[in-house]
């Protein structure tokens, strides 16, 4: 494994262990609070943990010293300069004095690579991120995804032994965005990486796998296909832009804690616990039966009204709302087709 992470720091409820193998992106997702931010201090060494051991290609970086007979007592701290590890936030955070040119050489000649060979790579950086025509301007001359893309070149000039990603497009325009990203998931391939997002756009193109964090926790980790499409907490579901709801399987249908009934195909032996996915997109309302919920609130979804119950959504046409007169505290009953519920086992 090329990253490993075990640590612990009680005082902002953090008790944590993960691992990211050479050449993975791993995408760090979960509520605000949760230690996403906290997780790339201990990895980046601007945080050190109350116990722990951060171990990257077989270097000790925080914690117990390792030999070829295992742990020894010595207490290590690699300094973040000397990590080979490189972060890259939502704010660029250029050397306002020098140029775009300048910001990236500075990288290379903190390394010890020669003013000729950096200024060099420094310019095959710029023309790699398709923007060789900002060598000479100061970051104050440059757009918001300007800045960014100069601040990537940055940090893959560096060459870092681990990438570390905190919201790289969260204060980028909708339409620069996109193209950012594809330059990062080409940039990215094969390379060490991990990414905290909020973004399922960014987890789809640019993570191999995803570990949702919740209150300092792992909750759940997997392929990016397999959370995305079957997720087991209601964070992810939402994330992942679907409903979840978990039951009985009786032959026909999961039945809810509440009795509730979510017909669905599948061929589980009655009695088992499983999971229900749907899209709200094919959610609809129903006179009888169905899922009884209370309206929570309301909010445009595209052309759709997203109705938001206690843990499940609808998206409705805005006739069909404005028919039913819906509004926050209304009772309603949801369906959802059997054709359009993935189930799995809980």
């Amino acid at each position: 494994m090329t990253l490993s992470v075990r640590a612990a720091v009680p005082e902002r409820g953090i008790d944590l262990e993960l691992t990211v193998p050479d050449g993975e992106t791993l995408a760090i997702i979960g509520p605000n609070g949760a230690g996403k931010s906290t997780l790339l201090s201990l990895i980046a060494g601007a945080l050190r943990p109350a116990s722990g051991q951060i171990v990257l290609d077989g270097r000790v970086l925080t914690g117990q010293g390792l030999t070829d007979q295992g742990l020894t007592g010595e207490r290590r701290w690699v300094p973040p300069h000397d990590r080979k590890v490189t972060t890259l936030s939502q704010d660029p955070v250029l050397f306002p004095h020098l140029t775009a040119l300048g910001n990236i050489m500075f990288a290379l000649r903190s390394q010890g690579v020669g003013r000729a060979r950096a200024r060099q790579e420094a310019e095959r950086w710029l023309a790699e991120l398709g923007v060789p025509e900002l060598a000479g301007r100061r970051p104050s001359q440059l757009s918001g995804g300007q800045a960014q893309r100069v601040a990537i070149a940055r940090a893959l000039a560096a060459e870092p032994r681990l990438l570390l990603l905190d919201e790289p497009m969260a204060a980028l325009d909708i339409d620069v965005a996109p193209a950012l990203r594809e330059q990062l998931r080409r940039f990215l391939a094969e390379r060490t990486a991990i990414i905290v997002t909020h973004d399922v756009l960014d987890a789809l193109t640019l993570a191999d796998r995803i570990a949702v964090l919740e209150e300092g926790r792992v909750i759940e980790q997997g392929s990016t296909q397999e959370l995305l499409t079957q997720p087991r907490t209601a964070f992810t579901a939402r994330f992942a832009g679907l409903n979840l709801v978990s039951g009985r399987w009786d032959g026909r249908a999961v039945v809810l804690a509440d009795g509730a009934q979510v017909p669905a195909h599948a061929a589980y032996h009655p009695g088992g616990q499983v999971h229900a996915a749907f899209r709200p997109a094919r959610v609809t309302l129903a006179d009888t039966g169905g899922i009884p919920r209370t309206v929570k609130s309301l909010a445009p979804s595209g052309d759709l009204v997203r109705v938001r119950t206690e843990d499940l959504s609808a998206d409705l046409p805005p006739q069909e709302v404005a028919a039913r007169r819906l509004e926050p505290g209304m009772p309603v009953r949801l369906q959802v087709p059997p054709e359009a519920v993935t189930t799995y086992r809980a």
